[in-house]
């Protein structure tokens, strides 16, 4: 299989994964390959292979990324999907090695990526990492799990921030953080933030705009999570069928 980096020669040209199967998803697109050049410099590679689905692996170090995680030294793992006709064809081990293979190249210490202790909806499959030699280093609540692979056994054991591990906020009422890693953000959160508005109700939305904003964040998962009344309800993002049942479920 041939893999391709997006990176700053080829962005415009090449699509996206994540957002191929959105015939709608113009907006999608832009605001992803909008968040990626962002960050390009600061070292996120998005590797893909050369078809036409959802293979990828995207990568950072773990000081740049958005999340609020303590990993000093280690590349942080964003997002890694095979989806479709194209599992179990050893794409996810080619790229997670090519993923390995690079952090070593460039002096890291181990790979972290965030997931749960059983598989979630936009989150990696644990059971995957595991067998990849991934241990959990850290946990969040209400589910969520920091595994990390060390390259060596004096590699530092990563954690997340303290600013993120309770599972709960302040704020009261529907509360969603979010940031345009995901491309779907840029369709679905004006979406319910709509619906939530033909109800009589407001979603009170806190765009995080920069890395620094991600990694102080209340959420260990920055990419989208949603609260109600304080708790964590769901890192999944809403569609508009889910969200009326949300709705309907709290009374609202």
């Amino acid at each position: 299989m041939e893999y391709i980096t997006v990176d700053e020669k080829n962005i415009e040209k090449e699509h996206i994964c994540c957002c191929i199967a959105d015939k709608k998803g113009e907006n999608c697109v832009s605001s992803k390959k909008a968040w990626m050049k962002e960050n390009l410099p600061d070292g996120l590679v998005f590797l893909k292979a050369d078809v036409r689905g959802k293979v990828f692996i995207e990568y950072m170090p773990a000081e740049n990324a958005w999340y609020p995680i303590d990993a000093p030294g280690y590349m942080h793992i964003n997002c890694f999907w095979i989806s479709g006709q194209h599992k179990g064809k050893g794409y996810a081990n080619e790229l997670l090695d090519q993923c390995i293979e690079d952090a070593k190249a460039k002096g890291k210490c181990g790979i972290t990526i965030i997931a749960s202790e059983k598989k979630r909806s936009y989150l990696p499959d644990p059971d995957y990492m595991k067998y990849k030699g991934f241990t959990a280093a850290d946990t969040a609540s209400p589910y969520f799990v920091l595994y990390y692979l060390p390259f060596s056994d004096t590699a530092p054991v990563p954690k997340f921030k303290g600013c993120a591990t309770s599972g709960t906020i302040e704020e009261k009422g529907m509360v969603l953080y979010y940031t345009n890693q995901c491309p779907h953000t840029a369709k679905y959160v004006p979406l319910i933030q709509d619906t939530a508005r033909q109800h009589g109700t407001t979603v009170t939305v806190h765009k995080l705009e920069t890395a620094r904003q991600a990694q102080e964040a209340p959420t260990p998962f920055t990419t989208y999570s949603f609260y109600y009344d304080g708790e964590f309800i769901t890192n999944e993002i809403f569609g508009e069928k889910k969200f009326e049942k949300f709705l309907h479920a709290h009374g609202l």
